[in-house]
């Protein structure tokens, strides 16, 4: 499967086995998979403990929670828990900050996609 991450591409495809991550916070692995101009696909494994800082950003999140135990924590509403299988969205421009309270992998998809997380594209080829 090759990588095709031409503007305006009809299809874009990424192998799992070439989407190499990075340590994005101590305990926390970003890997950016699909992306095309209006939508991104990112995977974040998350140790126990481990804590996605309080941010915001400009792009509408999706989060599924794929395995694991996490704590969300959005605006000034209360806290929750979220288990495998779960999912929630977060508006752009919310604050929000999660803790991984064991192993945890999620899939957040943004829109558009995260100008920023560019830097984060790691492809082994």
């Amino acid at each position: 499967m090759s990588v095709d991450y031409t503007a305006g591409s009809d299809l874009v495809t990424v192998a799992y086995s070439t989407a190499g991550g990075r340590e994005a916070y101590p305990g926390l692995l970003r890997r950016v998979l699909a992306f095309n101009e209006k939508l991104m696909i990112v995977e974040h494994t998350m140790q126990e403990g481990s804590v996605f800082p309080r941010h915001s950003h400009p792009e509408e999140q999706l989060a599924y929670l794929v395995s694991g135990h996490i704590r969300v924590e959005v605006g000034d509403r209360d806290p929750f828990e979220a288990l495998a299988g779960d999912s929630f969205v977060v508006r752009g421009g919310v604050e929000h900050q999660v803790i991984a309270l064991e192993h945890s992998v999620a899939l957040d998809v943004f829109t558009p996609y995260r100008q920023d997380f560019l830097e984060w594209v790691v492809r082994i080829l």
